[in-house]
């Protein structure tokens, strides 16, 4: 097959990867300009550099144009191969190639759709992740699946973790739905809409720790914020301090969400969660921060004394 890929990053990098590595003929990659984005900065591998140096031509775009369009039609596809493509595919492109786009993505879909899915079912302690190849229509990420695989998430695992695990599986999964593809099959199965969540692109307010959220939630939160992602943040004495390790404590510790509470073991007890002031909450117990200066402490070197409250503005 004559195969275009569409992608952005190392999700696109290792997609494209396994196309060259395949039997069929790459005949053109598409990609984004590098982006100063926060979460697009990192995992940046890219695809522009890769299909270069296997004479692949490249085309970059921020989103399908006409140009882009009258090249298609040009190279005939007969498949397009997309992973983190950023924006929009129109109609006429999805209809282009004869055996349609196949686009993988980092969820087991129908649930998170969208975008920086790895980081939201973490935060809402999903018990496995994993990536769907799934044939392309009109709506986003709704196509008919094609493959999909799992892995479990284990009690510390950080979204660092799970996107080793998970951008593992993109090559198997594309060669995979290659072959299927190839031999005339397409009877795929189509998605339980019903099931279906839709997620927005994460932004660093978004990692602006809520202390009324339970600490359960805030320690997952911790987790899928770790490095190289933004971390997850808070607010003391006017400074931002990034919180880097945390854990559920021990103690039930009421009153009002934020308090820098009582020390626990390693670490300092927040108190955290709606129902704290009931005295019905376990609180947080930070471990380790780092300053806006980008020093790593533990967390006792900067919460030295007990009392004052940790906050979402300076």
């Amino acid at each position: 097959m004559r195969v275009v890929m569409f992608g952005y990053q190392t999700w696109g990098h290792r997609t494209l990867q396994a196309l060259l590595a395949s039997e069929h003929d790459v005949v053109l990659a598409v990609t984004h300009p590098q982006s100063d984005h926060a979460y697009e900065k990192i995992w940046s591998d890219s695809v522009a550099e890769l299909a270069a140096a296997h004479g692949v031509p490249v085309l970059l775009r921020n989103r399908p144009d006409d140009e882009l369009l009258l090249t298609l039609k040009q190279v005939e596809p007969d498949l397009i191969v997309a992973n983190n493509w950023r924006t929009w595919i129109p109609p006429e492109i999805v209809a282009l190639p004869r055996h349609g786009i196949l686009n993988v993505h980092d969820s087991l879909l129908p649930a998170y759709a969208g975008f920086s899915p790895l980081i939201w079912a973490l935060i809402n302690g999903e018990k496995e992740v994993g990536v769907t190849a799934h044939m392309m229509n009109a709506e986003l990420d709704a196509g008919d699946i094609v493959v999909q695989r799992a892995i479990p998430v284990g009690p510390a695992d950080t979204t660092t973790d799970l996107f080793h695990r998970t951008v593992d599986l993109i090559a198997p999964i594309v060669a995979e739905s290659l072959d299927l593809i190839a031999s005339g099959r397409s009877d795929w199965t189509p998605q339980d809409r019903s099931k279906a969540s839709f997620f927005h692109k994460r932004s660093i307010e978004d990692s602006n720790i809520d202390w009324t959220w339970p600490a359960e939630d805030i320690e997952r939160l911790v987790r899928a914020q770790s490095d190289p992602y933004p971390n997850a943040f808070t607010h003391y004495r006017g400074e931002r301090v990034r919180v880097l390790k945390a854990s559920v404590s021990k103690g039930i510790y009421g009153g009002t969400p934020g308090r820098v509470f009582i020390r626990e073991g390693d670490g300092v007890v927040i108190v955290a969660g709606a129902e704290a002031r009931r005295g019905r909450s376990h609180g947080l117990v930070i471990e380790r921060v780092r300053t806006e200066d980008g020093t790593d402490l533990p967390a006792g070197e900067v919460f030295r004394t007990m009392g004052g409250y940790l906050t979402r503005r300076p």
